[in-house]
């Protein structure tokens, strides 16, 4: 009787993807320290302005490659209220990563080459490696534009020294498609692999096994483990709880005690390197949502036409997203960030689903009468949840609601 194959889960790790990208189009600019954020591309906005500033060569989209590094923007230069999609490995040091404003940043690396995102591009790319790796491993989960995990266990070399030889083919096969690199992390289930992709970055790959826990895993800080947050962290460092070994060593019954039954549990599990999920192939989304950050604060009221034009996109776009994917959805709410940077949401469920943009605009403005507006905005958000596929609803009976003319912008 053949002997059963031992679980082989991947973890694969594109490598500073949206960076990445940019430096195919942009090679001069790779191993530089580099941000991107702040807005959206305008399309050949940098060859416009050197054919403006440099006329003594006619430059086109074939010329990319051949832009002059001083002639990109820096961001010390930069002025508004942007954030960091991402930062390249050369700007990490400096202390500026994704989420972080772009003012804040400058502060800290103001050597460094700013560029718009280009989501475009990005998801591109992420189709393009996503369909190299089911083509060789077809058991995958999509975790995001630029990470997926990955079944190993049944497929050819996915058990050959531990799986580094499926992972190198795959690594190998989405360079030559995309040039593109990734990491992989290789180990018995989707917890290790998550560890594992991180411990040889760039291009790099990493095996765990079952009796390499001690070894690789216990010497590690507690947030190393995905779904260890700053909250827990921080308890867990006040029990004296810094490294997952230390997190190991505590015995399940007083996890439990001080974290609760499902947490507790699942603590000491995740320190043993116990994981059951399988890798899902599809998902439902959870939601839908677009949002907006300001160029500069705006006021409800002194600001309502232009907020009302933005709000409308949103609720608009949001639309479009929902009908694209074949989904309507009965939850509508808000997202707003203030001049001070809190964060405010609210939602309400209605009795029908939908993908309509009126009615979602309709519903959001409700939930708006909800907020106090006095401060002024920095962001807007505009949400869509409790999703069902619209294919699986019957039509409404229930004729649309009217207007709701009390909306505040």
């Amino acid at each position: 009787m053949p002997a059963v194959a031992r679980r082989r889960i991947a973890h694969l790790d594109m490598d500073a993807f949206y960076a990445s990208v940019e430096w195919l189009r942009y090679p001069q600019l790779k191993g530089l320290p580099m941000v991107i954020g702040g807005g959206r591309r305008q399309e050949d906005d940098l060859i416009g302005r050197l054919n403006v500033e440099r006329p003594e060569r006619h430059w086109t989209a074939d010329d990319l490659a051949d832009i002059p590094v001083d002639f990109f923007p820096l961001l010390r230069d930069y002025v508004g209220r942007g954030v960091i999609t991402t930062a390249s490995y050369a700007a990490r040091p400096f202390g500026v990563g994704s989420a972080m404003g772009l003012m804040k940043a400058a502060r800290r690396c103001p050597q460094a080459i700013l560029l718009p995102v280009d989501f475009d591009q990005y998801r591109k790319y992420s189709r393009a490696f996503k369909q190299v790796i089911r083509e060789i491993a077809p058991v995958m989960e999509d975790r995001g534009i630029d990470e997926v995990y990955i079944d190993f266990t049944g497929v050819p070399g996915g058990q050959r020294e531990g799986g580094r030889v499926l992972a190198r083919l795959i690594q190998k096969s989405i360079f030559d498609a995309t040039g593109l690199s990734c990491s992989i992390g290789v180990a018995p289930n989707k917890l290790l692999a998550k560890m594992a992709s991180e411990f040889n970055k760039p291009n790099g790959i990493s095996i765990v096994h079952e009796t390499d826990i001690e070894r690789l895993i216990w010497p590690l800080p507690c947030r190393k483990i995905n779904g260890i947050g700053p909250k827990t962290g921080a308890r867990l460092l006040s029990h004296g709880i810094t490294t997952i070994g230390e997190l190991a060593a505590r015995e399940r019954h007083w996890l439990i005690t001080n974290f609760g039954n499902s947490h507790g549990t699942w603590l000491h599990d995740a320190a043993h390197g116990r994981d059951a999920r399988p890798v899902v192939t599809e998902s439902e989304p959870v939601s839908v949502s677009r949002e907006t950050t300001f160029d500069r604060d705006l006021h409800a009221v002194r600001d309502r036409a232009e907020l009302g034009v933005i709000f409308t996109e949103l609720a608009e776009a949001v639309a479009g997203d929902l009908q694209r994917k074949g989904y309507v959805g009965k939850t509508i709410g808000i997202k707003l960030r203030f001049d001070d940077f809190k964060i405010v949401t609210r939602d309400t469920t209605v009795g029908e689903h939908t993908s309509d943009a009126r009615r979602i605009r309709q519903v959001a403005g409700q939930c708006l009468k909800r907020v106090d507006l006095s401060r002024r905005l920095r962001l807007l958000g505009v949400r869509v949840g409790s999703l069902a596929r619209s294919a699986d609803l019957q039509p409404s009976s229930e004729a649309p609601e009217t207007a709701d003319t009390g909306w505040l912008f």
